[in-house]
């Protein structure tokens, strides 16, 4: 009997790591559809992030699709910028390394920022917004 109360919490714990694997398996089936109406799209545990046209669309990722979605149009943004730890910085120079990472969006009401978890996907979206931007016509 005292074996199997030993074996009690493994049990628990494979059972907690199927659900949270069976979880985020829905939560990418949900994006997967949601990303094929966009040109460009991203994924990851903080948010998901589509790009059609000069038309940005990013919200947080759950098993129903992204939900609480924020759309900015890139002919709006005066200015892109990496965002490290609260931190502003341009995406010529990043730093090699940052806990809190986002895409800063500098619009004419205010700014908003899009998170990331990888810096190195952080910096190549920031850079590919740039160049997208700048192709665009002039209002």
């Amino acid at each position: 009997m005292t074996r199997g109360l030993l074996w009690l919490p493994l049990l628990a714990v494979f059972c907690w790591l199927a659900w949270a694997g069976w979880n985020e398996y829905q939560k990418l089936e949900a994006y997967r559809q949601w990303a094929a109406q966009f040109e460009r799209a991203k994924y990851d545990i903080l948010a998901a992030l589509g790009q059609r046209g000069d038309e940005l669309v990013w919200g947080k990722p759950t098993r129903q699709g992204p939900v609480a979605l924020q759309t900015v149009k890139l002919g709006d943004v005066r200015a892109i910028a990496l965002q490290v730890d609260g931190e502003a910085l341009p995406l010529d120079a990043p730093p090699e390394t940052g806990r809190n990472l986002a895409i800063a969006l500098e619009l004419p009401n205010g700014a908003v920022t899009i998170p990331f978890t990888d810096l190195t996907l952080a910096v190549e979206w920031g850079r590919f917004l740039q160049r997208h931007q700048q192709t665009l016509p002039e209002p």
